[in-house]
């Protein structure tokens, strides 16, 4: 395996985020650089690599590698992408570990054509498409999907939204995904909509992405989410809906507006930084509590803080100091290093903590490695009460669906008890958010989500052995 630092459980607090993709398409526009942009926006649901593929209308050239947007493209690579259509991707792994190979996107040349794909999400059906699709040396769910839409093009000769119809409906599981040939992008959500797509408008051109933040980094309209189950297809300008799977309910996964989405994001009507605002507010009626600060765990507990506070009438103060230029980097640190992960982030503020009774705000706790060291950061800062308040329930169930949390035993409210888990973390009270009271602050229906990790009432079949790393064990 190849793992950055930041995968390392010692260091992971919450769950890794969901992929980004990404997709552009019109006329006399420099497609590899507005790809590039949206990407910038969306680097938060993937740090691991990045990658553009542009077509000229003819050739598709593809650029990828790991790192962050910033490194891995400058001005000569944009140069060297010419072309009018393009997608990207920015990657988490959730499936296959963190190398080149495993980048994205995906490419594959038949004879008259060639496609390129970006996929956020991950399969639960991993295993038989593997021996459906015989000998392949794929190390990820996204190269296996790729090799069957390639298949029914080079084999049949027909359009990519034509193979896309036929093999959609054989995925099964989480999958986003920007497609595109040489003439045709291709946005699809599958049946069920755990992750969010969105459609836009620039001059005249068109955009797909996983938010709508990266529709304002171009000064793009927002024009809708595409729906769970829709396919969009844009060829010359115009843009046709397609519906190749059997209806399902919604079940866009709840942690979406707990943690995924940039707060600047609008999803489903809703824009994110308001609905975690409702959740502290929500979480401050739910758990009152004695103290004389409200102190958020940058960058995610602050809406929940704000609301908290606004609504307890507790002070809000930034008693936690993020590092701003502590990013993921490759270079793998000694284990004294390591075990200082989280002070290389964050700093206590001691003239703000020191004889304060503190509400510490969170979003979430996965492993708790890194929630550990923060309670005992605040109290070396002289706090006299430490009492952690977390904007959604405990995180007691593996997710399935783009979560790299498929293993229940690193969880690390599997099998703890709330006062358990306090006691563990060294706080002096922690109460989570209740799930109803999460689900009533989005502002959506209750039942249009997914929330078996939090719940584990899963949406659909789930793999019992299957691992991020079973296409490596077979190769």
């Amino acid at each position: 395996m190849n793992e950055s630092p930041l995968e390392d459980p010692t260091l992971d607090h919450r769950p890794g985020e969901a992929c980004g993709v990404f997709g552009v398409s019109g006329t006399d526009i420099d497609a590899a650089r507005l790809t590039y942009f949206g990407l910038f926006a969306l680097q938060h649901r993937g740090q691991e690599s990045a990658g553009i593929s542009v077509s000229d209308g003819e050739n598709i050239t593809v650029y990828k590698d790991l790192g962050l947007v910033a490194q891995v493209f400058n001005e000569g690579v944009l140069a060297g992408l010419p072309g009018n259509l393009a997608i990207g991707h920015t990657r988490y792994s959730t499936t296959g570990s963190n190398s080149w190979e495993n980048s994205q996107p995906v490419f594959r040349h038949f004879g008259w054509n060639a496609i390129a794909l970006a996929h956020n999400g991950n399969l639960t059906n991993t295993a038989d498409l593997a021996s459906e699709i015989g000998p392949l040396a794929a190390t990820t769910d996204s190269e296996l999907m790729t090799e069957s839409i390639a298949h029914l093009m080079a084999e049949e000769g027909i359009s990519l939204p034509d193979a896309l119809s036929r093999a959609l409906p054989q995925f099964e599981g989480a999958f986003t995904l920007t497609v595109m040939d040489t003439t045709t992008l291709v946005g699809v959500r599958d049946r069920y909509g755990f992750r969010p797509l969105c459609l836009g408008e620039l001059d005249g051109n068109w955009v797909i992405a996983s938010e709508t933040a990266a529709l304002d980094i171009l000064g793009a309209t927002f024009v809708r989410q595409i729906a769970p189950g829709e396919m969009v297809s844009i060829l010359d300008g115009e843009i046709t809906s397609h519906w190749p799977f059997e209806p399902a309910e919604s079940r866009l996964c709840v942690f979406e507006f707990v943690y995924f989405a940039r707060p600047d994001s609008i999803l489903d009507g809703q824009t994110i930084h308001m609905a975690r605002q409702r959740m502290g507010r929500s979480l401050a009626v739910q758990a009152p509590t004695e103290a004389d600060i409200v102190v958020p765990v940058p960058e995610s507990g602050i809406p929940a803080a704000q609301g908290y506070s606004d609504t307890s009438g507790i002070p809000y103060v930034d008693g936690l100091m993020k590092n701003r230029y502590v990013g993921r980097t490759f270079i793998e640190p000694a284990q004294a290093m390591r075990d200082r992960g989280v002070r290389m982030k964050l700093n206590a503020m001691r003239g703000v903590i020191e004889g304060q009774r503190v509400v510490l705000v969170d979003d979430s706790i996965v492993r708790g490695s890194t929630t550990k060291q923060l309670v005992a950061m605040v109290r070396e800062a002289g706090a006299t009460e430490v009492h952690l308040r977390i904007s959604s329930p405990p995180y007691r169930w593996p997710c399935f669906y783009g979560m790299d949390t498929g293993d229940r035993s690193t969880l690390l409210a599997a099998d703890r008890t709330v006062d358990e888990i306090a006691k563990h973390l060294g706080a002096d009270s922690l109460v989570y958010l209740d799930l109803d009271n999460l689900l009533e602050a989005t502002g959506r229906k209750p039942d249009m989500f997914c929330t078996a990790c939090l719940s584990g009432n899963y949406p659909t079949e789930v793999p019992i052995t299957d691992g991020k790393f079973l296409l490596e064990r077979s190769t």
